[in-house]
């Protein structure tokens, strides 16, 4: 694994620990070459369908697409790095078990609309109004006061902000 500071090829595994979920293997690292200590992430490498965009054209499915749209949603939020994978891993779990062979990108945002929306109502909110593309403030504040007919105590509390291992 190449070294993120001196770009150096060799290194050594120093600590390994599994994921909580038993999917991941996350790897602590100490460069043979100028000593830095970095961390990796090792796992299975699956098969996903293709998603067909709005204008009908195909990628492939991307992973970090997904946990940067929920990453930038979740700024500024008491939510963990973890709790981002987690829900990264359930949205694609969700893509998976559908079994198609090509996915609407709109089932993806969907997915990770339906996981924020039980995570925290900022978030939620957040990534809304990117995906949903609000044309005006009238359909904006339609969805918020939608969501604000919900049952309270969706949000996790609030205290000291949790730190990431990224």
């Amino acid at each position: 694994m190449r070294c993120p500071f001196c770009r150096d090829l060799d290194s050594k595994v120093i600590d390994s620990r599994l994921g909580r979920e038993g999917d991941v293997i996350r790897r602590r690292r100490r460069c043979l070459r100028c000593a830095g200590r970095f961390t990796t992430y090792e796992r299975v490498e699956e098969a996903f369908p293709g998603v067909v965009k709005k204008d009908d054209r195909r990628e492939v499915y991307d992973r970090a697409k997904v946990f940067g749209g929920i990453k930038k949603a979740c700024e500024k939020r008491p939510i963990s790095i973890d709790t981002i994978e987690a829900v990264t891993e359930r949205v694609g779990r969700r893509i998976q078990d559908d079994g198609a062979r090509e996915v609407p990108s709109s089932r993806i945002g969907e997915a990770i609309m339906s996981e924020l929306r039980e995570l925290d109502t900022v978030a939620y909110v957040r990534f809304a109004s990117v995906y949903r593309s609000f044309q005006d403030v009238g359909e904006f504040m339609r969805e918020v006061q939608e969501l604000s007919k919900e049952p309270a105590g969706k949000d996790p509390p609030r205290g000291p902000r949790e730190r990431s291992a990224s």
